[in-house]
């Protein structure tokens, strides 16, 4: 996955006073990379198996570092060559799996996800996908979305910016270091660096768990204290640590063997990482690395050793870069959840890959790129890189131009719509008299459907973004509709709220009404704890509904629209547990609203075939196009439950009120993604705003009412 997983030559699995190949370090590649693979494959077994990264990093650092202080750069010619063997080592390989990641997309994936894959490659051809996935991981929506065939490259990214950097700070070290003659200043160097980055990662951990999980800085002291230890490695203290017993370092190895194994059970996806966390396995590996288990130094050495661990560690770069492409790919090629049969194929094709990568890709521009002039490398790389982006490219255009074609299709069904068009379909009058409708005439197309939202995302043409996101969550209002007099309306909620903004919005242009939007990504408008990533977040949001309560008391509208989805569990409750809670939040909310004479209609949340394990809707229907039952299931599992419709009623007034529009989403007992033709969902649980629009009239009976009343 990384370089360090790439590292198979007697060159560089040394020590940094020798040239002896470091067999532990090849066992530690080979245990890093399985790790990370059972991980993704079998999350459950192994729910902290990502921590084979952080093992990557501290190798990566250690060796990197090792060579730059036997070399450190004093030239410009230096840096060309310490960057060039980069080149050499990593590009190869990578731009191959991005290259067949991009026909993959073509061949298995299905239409949908076709401009997202070029997108991703392109980010990670330029070696900056880990900020790229750090914005989709605060992003509610990009997050839910489909896994990226090449999200596995954000550690990539990462060690290719520790590169870029790391050999200027090891030579204003070395400058430092030579001109004052205190050899100390590296050491102290390397370890302010490492300390500054740990003291960030913690804290960004612990307020921005999801981007701080792949952001450089949160890392760099993962990869800088191998390089501590390389720094420390010809002291007198580290000379006499290796000197001693086998005895000693195997005891010694044997903890940070099980610190490491312990951190990949006592771990998991939900745990906020890296932080102080990432302690324990950083700590590990470097112990590990440290006490320098040869082949025969007791069970451990003789263990590390062994023939098909080695072998492992030699392909292990190779194997990281294979294994999850082809994991998406399978799935989506077979079309449901891979069995354990579907994995042992993936893994026994990802093997054989990996090694012929090694043997044709990796060894050959290795070996064939000692000794070639510098420009050339870097002319090369060049080439290679156009060749991969101008691939993606193509792609992308191919995919505006459907898309471009389809948008037009959308307006002239919209335009021409009869009785029967979306939620009409569902209409008693309607029932048996509709025809069915051609796969080929379904609107917006799966590759529209995607984009399909409401207008208060930023991705949409008038570029506003009226969401309040994490980890601050501020107050954020848009306007809609009519600018000066008029009724007043007030959507507030999350995102469950903002999917009805396209029905209040033809309402707007019939009725003459503005619209007020206050939404949060996630943030439930209910007065409790929610159980988000941080205890920071969770305070944050309710910070926001109450004083989104107060700002819609103090706006005093004609009427409030409040509808949500409940994202997560209430602090320290269960999910079932959880309904209850969020029932007394609503309660105070719509108390508070109460007691101000504020108007407010309740919706019910609507179904979600995420929660079936459709986790895309316009995904699922491009890949089952004359199946469209795969794209179904029972009501009672896309429906949630939702408190906040009881919570309404109980308040026994008429100023307060509820309504149901679910019987216009869902036929009786069975829902669909494609409903009188229009595609329901543009993700998991959101309506299309193309759907919503079609709902409009429903939701004006109850919401007209409730004006006249006001």
């Amino acid at each position: 996955m990384v370089e360090q997983v790439s590292r198979t030559t007697r060159h560089e699995s040394v020590t940094p006073e020798g040239r002896r190949l470091r067999t532990d370090i090849q066992a530690l590649r080979a245990f890093a990379v399985v790790s990370v693979v059972i991980y993704h494959l079998w999350s459950k077994r192994l729910p902290g198996g990502f921590v084979g990264v952080d093992i990557f990093f501290v190798i990566s650092g250690y060796l990197i570092t090792s060579h730059l202080l036997r070399h450190p750069p004093r030239t410009r010619v230096d840096f060309g060559a310490f960057w060039a063997r980069r080149i050499r080592r990593l590009l190869p390989a990578a731009l191959l799996v991005l290259a067949v990641t991009l026909a993959g997309s073509r061949l298995f994936g299905p239409q949908t996800q076709w401009s997202k894959t070029a997108h991703d490659v392109v980010a990670a051809a330029f070696y900056v996908s880990n900020w790229v996935f750090a914005a989709d991981s605060v992003d509610y929506l990009a997050a839910e979305a489909a896994p990226s065939p090449v999200q596995h490259f954000w550690s990539l990214s990462v060690e290719e910016q520790f590169y870029f950097v790391w050999p200027l700070i090891i030579a204003i070290l070395a400058l430092i270091a030579t001109r004052t003659g205190r050899r100390f200043v590296i050491g102290a160097g390397i370890a302010a660096a490492v300390a500054a980055s740990l003291v960030w990662s913690i804290h960004e951990t612990s307020v921005n768990p999801a981007a701080a999980y792949f952001v450089t800085p949160t890392r760099m002291w993962e990869l800088g204290a191998g390089g501590l230890l390389a720094a420390v490695w010809s002291s007198r203290g580290a000379r006499q640590f290796r000197s001693s017993a086998v005895s000693v370092r195997s005891v010694v190895a044997l903890a940070c063997v099980a610190a490491a194994v312990w951190s990949m059970f006592a771990y998991s996806g939900s745990v906020p990482f890296p932080g102080w966390r990432a302690v324990v396995p950083v700590a590990a590996t470097v112990g590990l690395i440290a006490v320098q288990l040869d082949r025969g130094d007791g069970p451990l050495g003789w263990l590390a050793a062994l023939p098909p661990i080695q072998w492992l560690g030699r392909i292990s770069y190779s194997i990281y870069l294979w294994h999850w492409v082809l994991f998406v790919f399978a799935a989506d090629y077979l079309g449901h959840v891979l069995d354990w049969r579907d994995k042992l194929v993936v893994i026994a094709a990802t093997l054989a890959l990996a090694h012929l990568t090694v043997v044709l890709v990796e060894d050959r521009f290795r070996v064939a790129g000692r000794g070639v002039r510098l420009r050339f490398v870097y002319l090369a790389a060049a080439t290679a890189m156009v060749v991969v982006l101008g691939a993606a490219h193509l792609q992308q255009t191919e995919v505006t131009k459907l898309v471009s074609a389809d948008q037009h299709e959308l307006t002239m069904a919209v335009k021409h719509s009869s009785k029967c068009f979306g939620a009409g379909a569902l209409a008693s009058s309607s029932k048996g008299s509709c025809p069915a409708v051609d796969i080929n005439d379904i609107v917006p197309s799966p590759l529209v459907a995607a984009g399909d939202k409401s207008n208060a995302y930023p991705d949409v043409s008038h570029g506003k973004d009226c969401w309040s996101y994490t980890p601050a969550y501020p107050q954020v209002t848009c306007t809609f509709g009519a600018k000066g007099g008029g009724r007043r309306v007030e959507l507030v909620g999350n995102s469950h709220a903002g999917e009805w903004l396209p029905a209040l919005e033809v309402l707007a242009d019939r009725y003459d009404w503005r619209i007020t939007t206050r939404l949060a990504s996630r943030c439930s408008l209910a007065m409790i704890p929610q159980s988000l990533p941080t205890a920071a977040e969770s305070r944050t949001c309710l910070r926001w509904t109450r004083q989104a309560v107060r700002a819609v008391i103090a706006d005093h509208p004609d009427v409030v629209v409040m509808s949500n989805r409940i994202s997560v569990s209430a602090v320290g409750k269960s999910g079932k547990a959880s309904v209850n809670a969020y029932r007394r939040g609503y309660l105070k909310v719509l108390g508070e609203f109460k007691r101000a004479g504020v108007d407010v209609l309740v919706i019910h949340d609507t179904p979600a075939p995420g929660d079936a394990g459709i986790t895309s809707a316009p995904d699922c229907v491009a890949e089952n196009p004359h199946d469209l039952s795969a794209c179904s299931g029972p009501a009672r599992s896309w429906i949630p439950a939702d408190p906040a419709p009881a919570a309404a009623r109980s308040m026994g007034t008429s100023r307060i009120r509820a309504v149901d529009l679910n019987n216009w989403i869902c036929p009786p007992k069975r829902c669909e993604s494609v409903v009188g033709g229009v595609i329901v969902y543009f993700d998991g649980s959101h309506l299309t705003a193309t759907y919503a629009r079609t709902i409009a009239p429903h939701l004006a009976t109850p919401l007209r009412a409730m004006l006249a009343g006001s």
